[in-house]
C-alpha cells in the first residue's frame, strides 16, 4: 500500500472487538514511535502501554472514549528535556510527542490495527491517576485494536477542504 492510500484509509475507530493485538504488532507500532524525529533528537517522549484490566479501568475513569480497545498507549513527554525555541515562548514537547503518536497511528494502520487519538480527558488527572512524575506532561491517549463488526469511519471522514483553502504560496 502506498503512503497516501494508507493515510486515506486510516480513520478514528470508535468501536473495537475484544481481539488483542499481538506482541509483535505492538512492538512494531512502538518501534515506529521510537524512530520518529524529535527536536535536537532529544527523544523526550514517554510511552506507557496500558493493557492490564486495572490500567484499562483507570483509562475508563479518565475518559469515556476507550470504545472497548484492548490496548491504550499513553503518550507523554518530559518537560525537563525539551528544546526551547528562540524567544522562550514555546518548547518542542507537544509537537515531538505528536510526531511520535502519529508515527504509531500510521504504523498501526499499516498492520491492520485500528486506532483513535483521544483528547477528551484532563491531562493532569491522567498524570495523577497513572502516577506519572511531575515533569511529564500527558499529550494523548491512543486506542489500539481491531475494529468490531459494523465499525467504520464517521460519515464526515472523507470530507476534506481543497488544498487551495489550506495552503498558501508566499
Amino acid at each position: 500500500m502506498d503512503f497516501l492510500q494508507l493515510a486515506k484509509d486510516r480513520y478514528s475507530c470508535k468501536k473495537y472487538s475484544s481481539k488483542v493485538i499481538s506482541k509483535e504488532e505492538l512492538d512494531s507500532i512502538l518501534e515506529a514511535g521510537r524512530l520518529a524525529p524529535t527536536a535536537k533528537n532529544l527523544q523526550e517522549q514517554r510511552i506507557y502501554v496500558l493493557q492490564s484490566p486495572d490500567a484499562l479501568k483507570k483509562v475508563d475513569e479518565v475518559t469515556p472514549c476507550r470504545y472497548g480497545a484492548t490496548t491504550v498507549v499513553l503518550v507523554a513527554f518530559d518537560n525537563n528535556n525539551v528544546f526551547t525555541y528562540p524567544g522562550q515562548k514555546r518548547t518542542s514537547g507537544a509537537e515531538d510527542a505528536s510526531i511520535v503518536a502519529t508515527h504509531m497511528m500510521l504504523a498501526a494502520q499499516a498492520l491492520g490495527v485500528q486506532s483513535c487519538w483521544l483528547n477528551n480527558f484532563d491531562p493532569e488527572k491522567v498524570r495523577t491517576v497513572f502516577g506519572l512524575p511531575e515533569n511529564e506532561e500527558v499529550l494523548m491517549l491512543l486506542d489500539l485494536g481491531f475494529a468490531a463488526d459494523g465499525a467504520g469511519p464517521l460519515a464526515n471522514h472523507n470530507l476534506r477542504k481543497a488544498i487551495s483553502e489550506t495552503v498558501s504560496y508566499l
